[in-house]
């Protein structure tokens, strides 16, 4: 299993919660939709402290869509640096142009486009910068070690975070207008025995 896998398939909305005034209200439901990791270079929330480290970030920047400031639908989650690399720019969908297909990591760190869209998300977010490179390239070779050598440490790395959010306890305001989603959260697959120790 690669540290730096993309997802194979066009990521489509698990969830659709409603209401809150403040973007950040939705951490816990992006936390869940978007794996705990960054959705542009996919780092993980098992390898950082996250509190701080990653960011509730609009898709279509509020200086040119403010009534889009609270819409769940225009809610990313991202790692501090992606989201302030790409600041106000638009870009390519991620959940729709960084896929399996269209991106390879190569053991180097480098990150390769395959298809237009991608060669554009990764110019604009600097992702084959040389110190982006190289944080693919140490944590290429950690997990590869862990995997050797410390199974229970790759374990902790490329599984799940231990504070997975319980969805069905949260109201947002609205209500949720994709509710069968909750029953498919991460935290409702782990108390079902559902969920794979790594991913």
């Amino acid at each position: 299993m690669l540290p730096f896998s993309y997802p194979k398939e066009p990521h489509e909305r698990r969830h659709g919660p409603r209401g809150y005034g403040r973007p950040e209200s939705y951490r816990p439901w992006l936390r869940d939709e978007f794996a705990f990791c960054c959705v542009y270079c996919r780092d993980r929330e098992q390898w950082e402290n996250y509190v701080g480290k990653f960011a509730v970030e609009h898709f279509l920047p509020v200086s040119s869509h403010p009534e889009q400031q609270a819409e769940y639908d225009n809610l990313v989650y991202a790692c501090v640096s992606c989201n302030l690399t790409k600041a106000g720019g638009h870009v390519p969908d991620p959940t729709q142009a960084l896929l399996e297909d269209a991106v390879v990591v190569h053991e180097d760190g480098r990150i390769e486009a395959r298809t237009k869209e991608a060669a554009r998300l990764i110019d604009k977010l600097l992702l084959n910068s040389e110190d982006c490179q190289a944080f693919r390239r140490r944590w290429i070779s950690i997990i590869r070690l862990a995997q050797e050598h410390a199974r229970d440490l790759y374990r902790e790395l490329m599984g799940y975070p231990a504070d997975l959010p319980d969805l069905s306890r949260l109201r947002p305001p609205d209500g949720n207008s994709r509710p069968e989603g909750v029953a498919q959260s991460h935290h409702a697959r782990r108390a079902r025995d559902e969920l794979s120790e790594t991913y």
